[in-house]
C-alpha cells in the first residue's frame, strides 16, 4: 500500500528559496530569514491566504531598511514556490527569473535587477 507524499511545509519553501538566492550560505541577513522559519511546519497551502503578512512581519524584522535586493528576491521566490510547488526542485536560475517575473510583472526594482544581472539571470 502506499503512502501519499507529506504536504510541503512554510519552512522546505523557505528553505529552498534561500538555498537559490544563497547557495554559498554566505548572505547573513537571508541566514536571519531562514531562522525566522524553520519552525514553520504547517503546509504551505493552509496558509496562503496570510503568507504575504507573515512574509512582511519577517521581513520587517531581518531588513529594517526594506532595501535588500536579496530578501526582496526570497520573498518573491517564496511566494512564487508556496503557490508553484511544482517548482520546488527547478533548476535556480530559472525558478529566479520566473519569480522576479511574477512579483514584479517584468519590471523589477532596479536593485533587484542589478542583483540578478549579477547571478547572470535575466528578469
Amino acid at each position: 500500500m502506499g503512502t501519499e507524499p507529506q504536504p510541503v511545509t512554510l519552512a522546505e519553501i523557505v528553505r529552498r528559496a534561500v538555498e537559490i538566492c544563497d547557495p554559498g550560505q554566505a548572505d547573513e541577513v537571508l541566514g536571519r530569514l531562514l531562522e525566522h522559519f524553520e519552525d514553520a511546519d504547517e503546509p504551505v497551502t493552509a496558509i496562503l491566504d496570510d503568507l504575504e503578512r507573515r512574509l512582511a512581519d519577517a521581513v520587517e524584522d531581518v531588513d529594517v531598511e526594506l532595501d535588500d535586493p536579496a530578501i526582496a528576491m526570497a520573498t518573491a521566490v517564496i511566494q512564487y514556490l508556496a503557490r508553484r510547488r511544482d517548482e520546488l526542485d527547478g533548476e535556480a536560475d530559472e525558478v529566479l527569473r520566473l519569480a522576479a517575473r511574477a512579483e514584479w510583472h517584468g519590471d523589477p526594482p532596479r536593485s533587484v535587477e542589478t542583483w540578478l544581472s549579477d547571478r547572470g539571470v535575466e528578469a
